[in-house]
């Protein structure tokens, strides 16, 4: 059994999601792992993870308007709002998603579908310099 580990650094320019798909593959490809799994995870608290629909750019702009009117940066909401109003709604946000994905590994890529793709959703406004931990095990 091989291991392979990894830190992929994403600039983030304020709130939305970001595809890191390409990036995790190319990685992927590297490491000469055949068959196995890969742990994606999120080393942040307002910011995490999830896998969507990567063909049309309207999934990824419902998505974004739907977290705004479900969890809004209203600070008289929330008891932690001493690091700004975005930051305890960018709590909330995380916590309703993933901040680790597990992925399978098959003929050295991930076993993705056709429309799949990987993001980082940031859940604050102003830009962050995020880590992604990538963990590839298998033969």
């Amino acid at each position: 059994m091989k291991q392979a580990q990894t830190t992929l650094a994403v600039d983030s320019q304020g709130q939305g999601l970001y595809e890191v798909t390409s990036d995790i593959a190319a990685w992927v490809a590297e490491q000469g792992i055949a068959e196995g799994l890969l742990c994606v995870f999120c080393r942040h608290t307002s910011a995490s993870l999830t896998i969507q629909e990567n063909a049309d750019p309207d999934v990824v702009r419902d998505l974004e308007t739907f977290f705004k009117k479900l969890v809004p940066e209203d600070p008289s909401l929330y008891r932690h709002t001493m690091e700004g109003s975005d930051d305890m709604p960018a709590h909330i946000k995380g916590a309703l998603t993933d901040v680790s994905l597990s992925i399978p590994v098959s003929g050295g890529r991930m076993t993705l579908g056709t429309w799949q793709g990987i993001y980082l959703f940031e859940h604050r406004q102003r830009p962050h310099a995020r880590k992604l931990a990538l963990h590839l095990t298998g033969e």
